[in-house]
This record gives structure tokens, sequence and C-alpha cells, in this order.
């Protein structure tokens, strides 16, 4: 038994020596070449997989166990996504995503029905629609890495990732209703599937509401940083763990969970301790996906399977290209949203297992069609690169976008120029400073320029931008970008970077500025704050109220706002500080003479 024991313990150690560094040579190459990590960990687990140099087996359950990777990834992404910003999402989530995943799952379908007629339309059906999910493994952690998770095409994407994990459900609907398979007993169908999901949905968040944040705030009293690392780990698996139980996709569960908790004081925490263990599992992720091509298969037939792969990957940017048009996009964003969602995803392993089950495909198709999805992923990186270099020539003809490297060092950089930051420039120029101007949207940099004024393209709260536009000689930097989500976890790194710089935020209500108090060196202003004093004055005048009288209301409604907004921050409750507010029912009236 001690003998057995150890040799499984000398296995489980050689098998991590060997993936830890196959993928840290693939992956430090890949990235030398400009070719990206996640082609690294493809390329690597080929080379020590069964059909490579077979130094490592178990592909499948390497798989199994670094789906949690993708579990991390959602519930991430969750942490970043209030409720209310998934609202104002909602007509991308509802009506983009469900139309990618039909026209491009109907177009391979009818590719599959062209290429290979011996197939029934079932078996093309159940292996053309789960071509239209992309790898979510893939998209997401490429946009944030680039941060461009914000950017127009970048919630286009998302909207349409965050779809297709949904729509699991009734794809593994249509695979049972075929299905040839004998009816298992107490399946559950899938109508109710989706029953059980809307209630499994309303259930996480309650606990979440009723039960996960009265004990993040016990753990949070305890202040013990492993205590944080359990309960994150905790609640991901937990609510993947309830998903996948009714047969639905974990990640879905795991997104859930970081939306219950992302206006949650602890979501910076929460993030910081999990961000580690996603990196390291989506790597082994794609390890396995790599270990999992069958070489023999593609040896068999290459023409098949390069010519499908290539086949889905013009299809999908054909339709992607032209929905993104149609839902507003332009053409340089629909093309980047195109390339980039152009390949299958790891969900369609799924799929083609079940249909396989479902005795609707030989092992053989899902074999092949296995091994066209990971092509696909493989040619992503290129992809993105050719991306690049369409979107910059389309962009080029319309508007000159130069990097900030390339302006002369100012004392003062103003990052967003729309009708705040181009305020903030005018009196920074009448002040008689250099101005470095930069923003994010071609549209604006294209208006501007029209007026004589060049900005500069760039996402400005990127540290190594600021660097490229010299902020490390920058007196100051005026954030004045119209972003709700902007926070003190954003600036404060950038403040960190350049200590001798001061820091300037627009907010656009109270409560981003009580975001944004959480980093007290940044000077923040609310955006309407000052023009309402301004039009108030402007009533009490005409109402023939005295400037003494109009001056002595104002300093003490700015003392009372001040009073009222500490109060609301150091609660974290916005109902906080309510007898500061004038007319308030428990307010205490100020008299004047």
């Amino acid at each position: 038994m001690e003998e057995s024991t150890h040799h499984l313990a000398a296995d489980v150690m050689f098998g991590g020596v060997v993936l830890l560094g196959a993928a840290l040579i693939a992956v430090l190459i890949f990235r030398r070449l400009g070719l990206g990590a996640v082609l690294g960990y493809l390329v690597a687990g080929i080379a020590i997989g069964p059909d490579g140099l077979g130094l490592i087996g178990e592909a499948e359950t390497i798989l199994a166990y670094s789906e949690i990777g993708i579990i991390l990834l959602l519930f991430l992404v969750g942490l970043e996504l209030s409720p209310s910003r998934l609202w104002l999402m909602r007509r991308d989530i509802l009506l983009f995503g469900p139309l990618q995943v039909a026209l491009c799952g109907l177009a391979m379908f009818a590719v599959i029905q062209l290429v290979m007629p011996s197939f029934s339309w079932e078996a093309a059906l159940v292996l053309g629609l789960p071509l239209a999910l992309s790898s979510t493994a893939q998209v997401l952690p490429l946009l944030q890495s680039r941060g461009r998770l914000k950017t127009d095409y970048g919630e286009k994407s998302f909207s349409i990732l965050l779809f297709q994990d949904l729509s699991i459900v009734p794809l593994l609907t249509i695979v049972a209703a075929l299905s040839r398979a004998p009816a298992e007993e107490g399946a559950v169908s899938g109508w109710l599937l989706v029953v059980y999901a809307l209630l499994a949905i309303v259930g996480l968040v309650l606990a979440g509401r009723y039960l996960l944040s009265p004990l993040l705030k016990l753990v949070g009293k305890i202040s013990e940083r492993e205590l944080f690392i359990v309960t994150g780990l905790f609640t991901v698996c937990a609510s993947a763990a309830v998903m996948q139980m009714i047969g639905v996709s974990a990640a879905l569960g795991a997104f859930v969970a970081g939306v219950m908790l992302a206006e949650s004081p602890y979501r910076h925490e929460l993030e910081a301790d999990i961000d580690p263990f996603r990196s390291i599992l989506l790597g082994l992720f794609f390890l396995a996906v790599g270990m999992l091509l069958d070489l023999d298969v593609i040896a068999a037939q290459p023409g098949v399977v390069l010519g499908l792969a290539v086949a889905l990957i013009l299809v999908k940017t054909s339709v992607i290209f032209l929905l993104a048009r149609f839902f507003g996009l332009s053409g340089s964003a629909s093309i980047i949203t195109a390339l980039l969602l152009s390949q299958g995803g790891e969900f369609g392993f799924v799929l083609f297992a079940a249909a396989q089950g479902a005795l609707l495909i030989q092992p053989e198709a899902a074999s092949l069609f296995g091994a066209v999805v990971t092509l696909s992923m493989a040619a992503t990186p290129f992809l993105m690169i050719l991306a690049g270099k369409l979107a910059s020539r389309k962009q080029a003809s319309e508007v000159q976008l130069d990097d900030p490297e390339l302006a002369a060092q100012a004392n003062v950089i103003v990052v967003g120029h729309g009708r705040f930051g181009q305020q903030v420039a005018q009196i920074m120029f009448a002040a008689g400073r250099s101005v470095t101007l930069i923003d994010i949207n071609p549209e604006t940099i294209d208006l501007s320029g029209e007026f004589g004024r060049k900005v500069f393209y760039g996402d400005g709260t990127r540290i190594d931008l600021l660097q490229r536009a010299g902020a490390e000689k920058a007196c100051a930097i005026f954030f004045c970008i119209n972003d709700r989500d902007l926070d003190a976890e954003t600036l404060t790194p950038v403040r960190q970077a350049f200590p001798k710089t001061r820091i300037f935020a627009r907010a656009y209500d109270r409560r981003q500025a009580i975001e944004l108090m959480h980093d007290k060196e940044i000077t923040i202003v609310r955006e309407v704050f000052e023009s309402s004093i301004k039009l108030a004055v402007e009533g009490l005048k005409s109402l023939g109220v005295a400037k003494p009288q109009i001056e002595k209301i104002v300093s003490e409604f700015r003392v009372r706002d001040r009073s009222r907004l500490t109060a609301q921050f150091e609660s974290g409750d916005m109902h906080a500080g309510q007898r500061h507010s004038f007319g308030g029912d428990d307010s205490d009236d100020f008299l004047y003479d």
C-alpha cells in the first residue's frame, strides 16, 4: 500500500514537472514571437501528449480539473459587472447573442451537409450548432490583458460570449430531443432544465444577499487573508456545482456568483486572491486541449480538417461582421469583433461528447470536429494580428490615430477629450500650461482634429501608455473620461506609478465619488456639482435674495454635502447622513436672517 502510494506521488510530481516545464518553455518562445500564451500552451500540450512525445497521459482528467480555470474566469468577469451594467447590455445579450449563435450554427450546418453528404441532417445539426460557440477561455483573457473589455467591441464580444454560455442549455436540449439512445431513468427534460436553471439563478442571488454577504463581513472582521481565499473559492465552486448538478454550464453559476458580489466592498480583495488560480488553471486547460488533439485524424484527412477549420473561421467572421455592423459598430470594431470570435470554443467538446452519447454521431466524427475546433483556436493569435492590421489600416483612412509617445513632453495630461475634458484642457491652455490630450474614441479624435486640437489615441488608464505620454515628468493628470466604473482600484496603481504627479478625477455622481474616495490622494469633482450650484445661485438672485445671504447658503450647503458624502463613504450606505440634507424629514433646519 505504501509502495503504491509512493509511486502515485512520484507520478503526480513527474507529471507536474513535465506540464509546468513544457508550458514555461513554450509560452516563453511564443510570447517572444508575439503569438501569445494560448498558442504556446496548445503546442506544448501537443508536444507532451499521447500523439507527441507521450511524456504524460490522462489528458481527460487534466482537462476536467483545469476547466475550473474557466469557472474562475467567469467569476472574475462577473465581479466587474454590476446588475445595472448588465441591464444596459441587455440588448446585445438577448438579441445580438441569439442571432449570432443561430445564424453561425445554421451556416455551419449547411456547410457540413454540403461537404459531408453521408452525414444525416441530425448529425450535421448537432455538429454545426456547437461550432457557433467561441472560446470564452481564449477571448476574455485577451480582452482583459489588453484593457479592451470596456470598449465598444469588447462589450459586444462579452455579451455574445455570455449568451453562448447560456445557450448550452437549449443546445443540450436539442441534442436530447434528437437522441437515438434509450432514455435514462430519471433524466430531466429540456424545458424542465430551463426552469431548474432559472430557479437556481434566483436561489444563488438570494444566497448571495442573505448568506454570503454576512459571511464576508464576518471574515472581514477576522482579517485573515487565507479565509478570504477559502471563502472566494468556496463561493465559486459552490455556485458552479449547483448549476452542474442540474445539467447547466458550471461557468454560468460562477458568473452569477461574481455578479452577486460586484457591489460588495470585498470585491477587490476577492479578485486579487483568486486571479492567480485562474491564470494557472487556464494554462493547464489549454495544455489539456493540445494533449487531446488527435493527430491521427488530421494525418488521415488533412484536407478535410484544414478545410473545415478555414470554413468555420470564414463563416463566423462574415456573419459576425455583418451583425456587428447592423448593431452599430464601426467597420474597424466590427472586423476586430468578428475575428476575435471566429474560432470554435471549449464547450464544443462538451456538446460533441453529448451528441456521441446520444448516438447521433460516431466517435470518429467527434474526434474530427474536435480537431477542427482546436485548429481554429490555434489560429486565433494570427487572426488577431490580422485584425490589428486591418483595423489600423481602416482607421488610418478615417482618422489619424497617433500613439501618445509621439507627443512632446507636457506639464499636464488630460485623459478624455469629451465635453468635460475639453473645458479642463481649455483652462490649462489659458494658464499657459502645455497639455497632452488622450482619448480612446476615434470619432472624438477626428472631431477634435477638425477644431485644431491634436488628440492622441489610447486607453489613458493604462500605466504603460501614460509612461509613453511622459506622465513621470508631468505635474498633473486629469481623468475626464465618461466611465461610471472608474474607481480607486484603477487609479491607485497610476498614482503609485507616478508618485510626483497629482491625480484629478471626474465623478459621474455620488456613488462614483464614493468609489474614488477609497484613495484619499485623488482629487475628485462631481461633474454636475458646481453647475447645479451656479444655476441655483442665479435663481436666488432672480428671487431677490441678497448676495451675502446667497453666499452663506451656498457655504452651508457645501459643508453639509461634504459631511453627508463622508457619512455615506464611511458607512457604505447611501441613506447615511440624511440629517445633513436640507428639506429632509430628519434634517435639522438651517436658519438664516
